[in-house]
């Protein structure tokens, strides 16, 4: 099978810098603590446009700051 790559998430490292907390972010953008802890733990396997979406609004960012594209093999 041909590796594609990986994608990454980034949500740990922005609500850090934001200083915002998993319950405040779910609070802000009405998605379930679960919800957010599979973002920001990065276990989930399908991304939700409209979850990609309250995130950039309430942590005012875009989602490549969220998401990052990593080549195989760490090119």
């Amino acid at each position: 099978m041909k590796n594609y790559g990986t994608i990454i998430y980034n949500l740990d490292m922005i609500m850090k810098r934001k200083n915002i907390s998993k319950n405040k972010l779910s609070e802000l953008t009405g998605i379930s603590f679960s919800g957010i802890q599979r973002y920001f733990n990065g276990t989930n396997k399908r991304v939700d446009l409209d979850v990609l979406a309250r995130l950039c609004a309430a942590l005012e960012c875009n989602v490549g700051d969220i998401l990052d594209y990593q080549e195989p093999n760490g090119k």
